[in-house]
């Protein structure tokens, strides 16, 4: 192969890479085409190939859900779960295609780009559904805004990540960041479209996040965000005070807190029951599993979504078994120690290096922490952002020890 092909190929790779990573805010059907071209792209192109340092850890998860398999008591109905094994090649062609931090810049131009306008089309979808629904609590919360996407979660998920890397940027990427007054409207329709997405699991998660890139910036601003977040209730619709208050004072079975209750309980019974592999894939969604390990107390199921239990740590351990989801906590371990050790090495100031990392790791903090409400990774939507996110981080981390220069531009 020429070295005009070869180069060609390779900036062939990056560009689909980047079209993948990108449109995953609007399209996973796009995003998967330009996945698949990436690939092929890389491989012709003989550029050598990087996997984030995780693969162990990984390779062990994956592991764990083909014997969850093996020995479930319907492999058939899982294989979708293996299928989705490919969603990580996500991993794969941004760690290789991208190569300087300048590039991962630019990819989160383009997703706070992608999110702001999928966070205008879902407040105005929020500003038609106040007008149908008038004061109808159960309206809006059975119907809420979507953006870009078909359900609620993963368009709450998204705009989290998004705001957490668009934070980052602003408050640690080297200059030139013009026009900063475009990315703070920006910031502030994601926000207001989270806010409006009336997700509890998403407020929490994106709550608890924001206030670690806060804290990291400027300790004070903290204080800040409990004022600002009371200010919003005040201004906002009765819907969304009322949404706020469900927390502990639930509408009945229009809000999910019984139904969480019932399904967390549940999902300790199967584990304790089947404490290695799990029932296996899919199995939990079974109508008939599920009622076998419901609590004998529980008479009535209320409204709710059955198929998952809602809370990304017993869903593992029930599905695939407690070893499995050891394995992929130990993956989340292994690229926080990572990120932070990065961070804790870089020189003091702003720079690209720091606003990755910063970025990467709240983002990490906001899955982890939304996965106690909510199995926001069995989404591959949601899944393949977060999979972009911490390719991203690794090219900062490599980028500390390989092209110091970069902090420095």
């Amino acid at each position: 192969m020429s070295d005009q092909q070869h180069s060609w190929l390779a900036k062939a790779a990056f560009y689909t890479a980047f079209g993948s990573a990108a449109s995953i805010l609007f399209s996973i059907a796009v995003s998967n085409i330009l996945l698949a071209l990436s690939l092929a792209a890389l491989l012709m192109s003989g550029e050598k190939l990087r996997f984030p340092p995780i693969k162990l850890p990984l390779g062990l998860f994956m592991l764990g859900t083909v014997l969850s398999l093996a020995f479930s008591d319907n492999p058939w109905a899982g294989r979708v779960q293996i299928r989705k094994f490919l969603v990580f090649i996500m991993l794969l062609i941004v760690f290789s295609a991208f190569r300087h931090l300048r590039q991962v810049r630019w990819l989160i131009v383009a997703l706070t780009a992608l999110g702001t306008l999928s966070a205008a089309r879902a407040l105005m979808q929020f500003a038609w559904q106040l007008k149908e629904c008038g004061s109808s609590y159960g309206c809006l919360v059975g119907e809420r805004i979507t953006g870009f996407m078909s359900h609620w979660m993963t368009f709450g998920a998204h705009m989290m990540i998004v705001l957490m890397l668009l934070a980052a940027f602003l408050f640690w990427a080297t200059p030139p960041k013009r026009p900063v007054g475009l990315w703070v409207i920006s910031g502030f329709l994601i926000s207001a479209a989270i806010f409006a997405g009336g997700t509890r699991s998403i407020w929490f998660a994106t709550a608890v996040a924001g206030s670690y890139l806060l804290f990291c910036w400027k300790r004070w601003t903290v204080l800040i965000a409990p004022i600002a977040i009371a200010l919003a209730l005040l201004a906002a619709p009765p819907f969304l005070r009322q949404r706020f208050t469900s927390i502990w004072k639930p509408h009945g079975e229009l809000d999910s807190n019984q139904h969480r209750r019932i399904l967390w309980r549940t999902g300790i019974r199967m584990i304790r029951a089947h404490p290695l592999f799990g029932l296996g894939p899919e199995r939990i969604n079974d109508p008939e599993n599920f009622k076998k390990y419901l609590p004998p107390d529980i008479t009535r199921l209320p409204e709710g979504w059955y198929g998952h239990l809602h809370n990304i740590y017993l869903q593992y351990a029930a599905e695939r078994g407690i070893p499995t989801l050891l394995a992929l906590l130990w993956m989340f371990t292994v690229i926080l120690r990572d990120f932070f050790k990065a961070l804790n090495g870089l020189p003091p100031g702003p720079g690209e290096a720091r606003f990755v990392l910063q970025g990467a790791i709240a983002a990490i903090f906001a899955i982890l922490v939304g996965g106690i409400l909510e199995h926001n990774l069995g989404d591959s939507e949601v899944l393949s952002l977060f999979l972009t996110t911490v390719a991203c981080g690794y090219i900062a981390v490599d980028s500390t020890t390989h092209e110091p220069a970069i902090e420095r531009s």
